[in-house]
């Protein structure tokens, strides 16, 4: 392909800067079109984690080979302490990093904030405050979540509370989710992350955030409010109007946790690599993520029938072996899985719609701040 064609690039999150990067140097044009005023704008300086166990590569690397520095701040977590339904602790840990401690949002230091700088410094146009109902020539479409499959909301805050990583399950902290409080260097955030129930977000806060003071001594100081969303699905394509559709957009998460920011950032690579050289995007997502995303919907079908009696027992194991090599196998595409598949698709989809929000006269944070309908309308 003539690498001297330009490419319009709709959204810049982690998958769309990430595509404009390895596009621009690789020699193309690139534009990327962001309909928000800054980038980030979804997320409050929280603590996030870049998942390190899905893949037998380090998140760090693959990121350095595709041609993108780490030059955010991020710190290995090794270690942490989950907590079964019943309220028992359980240390966890791994022979290397188990994830990533990374900041979000706009500021400072943010992974958002330096893949933009990088971005940049390759030459890439940004044109912020610019909402895209159409375009013409090549480009690629990575302007977020189209619906909620789960919600995070709690607080950022600053604490005395020593460095760590802590995580709840059971359905009282969080419905078909778990609950997570994160710590370093005088700076915390706590969040229940839900999968269901979404109406009851409040209470379900108050729950965790009750559950880390008596568990764990939760101090928090000039607490601020916080929230986000994800959106989950196997696309067929990952195309639309012929265009490569990348991160959330596609709907590129893991079903059973929630994690995105590795799935965004290596499709992002993809679909820019796709485009050099020439290669269909769709049979190479398919072969590099296609395994791991089926494996995460066979998985949440799993935790779902599991219910609170598998939640324990799945943490037992965690916590009698190294953590991030069981976390790796549980995301291979084992032929059970392949044959629970169907099912589980069936089950997790219907296009996870929650029945306990109708989206009329609620308060979550996809009700309130979710850009519904802004990933959707881009024609092309």
């Amino acid at each position: 392909m003539n690498t001297k064609m330009a490419f319009t690039i709709v959204g810049a999150g982690p998958a769309g800067l990430a595509c404009a990067i390895v596009l621009a140097r690789g020699g193309a044009k690139v534009v990327v079109r962001e309909w928000k005023d800054r980038v980030g704008h979804r997320f409050h300086d929280d603590f996030q984690g870049l998942e390190n166990w899905s893949r037998e590569s380090d998140a760090l690397e693959d990121l350095v080979a595709a041609g993108i520095a780490a030059d955010f701040e991020h710190h290995p977590f090794d270690r942490g302490i989950v907590f079964d339904p019943a309220g028992r602790q359980h240390r966890v840990r791994g022979r290397r990093a188990l994830f990533y401690l990374v900041r979000r949002g706009p500021g400072e230091g943010t992974l958002d904030s330096a893949l933009l700088a990088q971005a940049r410094a390759a030459g890439v146009e940004l044109r912020f405050g610019d909402r895209v109902h159409d375009f013409n020539g090549a480009g690629v479409l990575a302007a977020g979540p189209r619906e909620a499959g789960v919600i995070a909301a709690g607080h950022v805050f600053e604490t005395g509370m020593a460095d760590g990583a802590w995580l709840a399950l059971g359905h009282a902290v969080a419905p078909a989710g778990y609950a997570y409080l994160l710590v370093k260097n005088g700076r915390g955030t706590v969040a229940s992350c839900m999968f269901t129930r979404f109406r009851d977000q409040a209470r379900h806060v108050r729950a965790a955030e009750e559950f880390f003071r008596v568990h764990v001594g939760l101090e928090m100081r000039n607490p601020r409010a916080f929230g986000g969303y994800g959106n989950m699905r196997l696309p067929r394509t990952a195309k639309q109007g012929g265009h490569p559709v990348i991160g959330e957009h596609a709907g590129f998460q893991d079903a059973l946790a929630g994690f995105g920011m590795r799935y965004a950032i290596h499709s992002g690579v993809l679909a820019a690599q796709s485009l050099l050289s020439g290669d269909d995007y769709t049979a190479v997502w398919q072969a590099e993520l296609g395994p791991g995303l089926k494996a995460g919907i066979a998985n949440r079908w799993i935790f779902n029938l599991a219910g609170e009696t598998g939640m324990r027992f799945a943490i037992g194991s965690l916590a009698n072996r190294d953590a991030g090599d069981l976390l790796r196998r549980a995301y291979d595409l084992t032929p059970l899985k392949r044959l629970a598949l169907p099912i589980a698709r069936r089950s997790y989809s219907a296009p996870l719609a929650d029945p306990s929000c109708s989206h009329e006269d609620c308060d979550c944070v996809w009700c309130r701040h979710g850009d519904h309908g802004a990933a959707g309308e881009v024609q092309t």
